[in-house]
């Protein structure tokens, strides 16, 4: 009976410490489950248990049986379940929807899916969610964090304090270096605004220094200047800090943000890890717009087909436009046939059909509702006979997410490299190329399409499928500009180019080393 109050009592403890409560029946359940726990084991399960909890969509801070009974599951299969997830798309509606909770600093999963045509609050809380994704995430950089109690902050090593605009539409006299995070609006013609969840303010852009990067309207920045006479004047631009995916997870633990089977982040999976390292022939091959009525194309594909026939890559990646015209009322016919025509250069060569898995990604001309992000695949009237002859093929959405061993990629189908450069407030700064110009701004904002809904519209509830927080391994940017690799904040970003606008050109990423490079296909000597 000792045993038992003295359990019942660290169990009570620890749930109270979260602002949670348990019922009776289930405070009896889960001391009767720790009873046989050593003393020594007590503390790290109670904590597991606890973090389960937490994963389950709560509707309340008091605890049923049933939540509980779901999170001791969980805890038993985390154990077992990461190392049976090798390769895993996952699609972009199937993308787990976390929102941040300000009062438990925390991401907490969302009760239910929202509706694709759903209503205007959902609107708004696109904006708020990716406002404050990127808040808590400066907040936590050492530049922001506030020195602990009797330290002294030395020369080089100022911190800073963000303001929000409803302090600084409060204040009646002026304000100086003040720092604020929010979004680029223009509310009138020619007249930008500074935007958070507090309010808006008029902005004062003509002396301001730019950092690099791309900055569009309803991008976030952060902003210094001083406030006066109700305008906000400007001195320096800059984005959020970025931070790379372990400095995300040493805060949140081993939460699946990236979606899957998986109960908890493959990155936990030693088992996992282990077999990335050992499959050093492991390869995916990204190519971008296959387009399958193009004859040429098609003997390019074969060619490839035939060059990696003795050592099939683990993964071919084809995104689209699959057609060289833009859609139209014969496309999904003709679309139909290409595809027949595929399946049958890739049933030619037997090694390629058995050992390599083939992804495709819809492009922006493809048959579906086009422009509107994140897309839905081709119809399954199109591709039902290839999948049947081809039966390692997966048709996913556009953006979606590949999960290999304990590497997560995400793959982009949208010219989007064009879209930021024609929407940018302001040219970019000389001495760094486009390329990372546009990766530094998409990683800074935590999302691949950071443009106003008018230039790249999205499915407002399903907004934070094309979020990139944390930071992915890989982010495929299958953009019609040229070829490029870069990476930042740990994370590789790659963008194969047009294959047929190129040369021909390609690229393959070796999961094992981490790398990629570029190919291309050049015709065969003559005999």
């Amino acid at each position: 009976m000792d045993a038992a109050r003295d359990v019942k009592t660290k169990v009570s403890a620890g749930f109270k410490m979260r602002g949670l409560l348990l019922r009776p029946d289930a405070s009896r359940f889960l001391v009767e489950l720790l009873e046989s726990v050593s003393a020594a084991e007590l503390d790290a399960v109670t904590e597991r248990v606890l973090d389960a909890v937490e994963k389950q969509p709560l509707v309340s801070s008091v605890i049923e049986l049933s939540v509980l009974q779901s999170a001791v599951r969980e805890c038993t299969r985390d154990g077992d379940d990461a190392g049976d997830h090798v390769f895993n798309i996952i699609g972009a509606y199937d993308v787990p929807r976390y929102v941040y909770n300000a009062q438990r600093k925390k991401f907490l999963l969302a009760t239910a899916p929202g509706s694709l045509c759903g209503p205007a609050r959902d609107k708004a809380e696109l904006f708020r969610e990716r406002y404050t994704v990127l808040q808590q995430r400066t907040h936590r950089h050492e530049l922001f964090t506030p020195p602990a109690v009797g330290t002294v902050v030395g020369e080089g090593h100022n911190k800073f304090q963000l303001k929000t605009i409803d302090a600084l539409l409060g204040s009646t006299a002026k304000l100086g270096e003040v720092i604020v995070l929010g979004m680029i609006t223009q509310l009138k013609e020619g007249q930008f605004h500074l935007e958070d969840p507090s309010g808006t303010v008029q902005l004062d852009m003509s002396h301001a220094q730019f950092h690099n990067g791309l900055y569009t309207e309803s991008c976030f920045i952060l902003a210094e200047g001083w406030y006066e006479d109700g305008v906000f004047h400007v001195s320096g631009v800059g984005f959020p800090p970025t931070e790379p995916a372990a400095a995300t997870r040493a805060y949140y633990g081993d939460v699946n943000f990236f979606g899957g089977p998986s109960n908890m982040s493959v990155k936990a999976s030693a088992k996992l890890k282990q077999l990335e390292e050992e499959n050093e022939d492991a390869m995916f091959v990204l190519v971008s717009d296959v387009w399958l009525d193009s004859v040429e194309v098609m003997e390019k594909l074969d060619l490839m087909f035939s060059g990696y026939a003795a050592t099939p890559p683990t993964c071919f990646v084809f995104c689209g436009n699959f057609s060289s015209a833009p859609f139209g009322k014969t496309q999904i016919k003709s679309l139909r046939e290409s595809l027949r025509a595929l399946a049958d250069l890739i049933c030619s060569h037997p090694s390629i059909h058995g050992g390599s898995r083939f992804v495709f990604v819809p492009g922006p001309e493809d048959p579906g509702p086009g422009g509107i992000l994140p897309r839905p695949p081709l119809a399954d009237y199109i591709t039902a006979e290839f999948r049947e002859r081809v039966p390692f093929s997966v048709f996913s959405t556009n953006p979606c997410r590949v999960q290999y061993c304990s590497q997560e990629l995400v793959l982009l189908r949208e010219d989007m490299v064009n879209k930021m450069c024609r929407s940018c407030v302001r040219l970019p700064n000389a001495g760094l190329d486009i390329p990372d110009h546009f990766v530094k701004s998409v990683l800074s904002q935590a999302h691949l399409a950071p443009l106003p809904l008018s230039v790249s519209p999205v499915f407002w509830a399903y907004d934070g499928a094309l979020r990139v927080y944390p930071v992915p391994d890989v982010i495929v940017f299958a953009d019609k500009y040229e070829p490029f690799s870069v990476t930042h904040s740990e994370c590789l970003c790659l963008n194969p180019g047009s294959f047929p606008r190129s040369g021909f050109r390609f690229k393959v990423y070796y999961p094992s080393s981490r790398t990629a490079e570029d190919s291309a296909l050049t015709p065969m000597p003559a005999p």
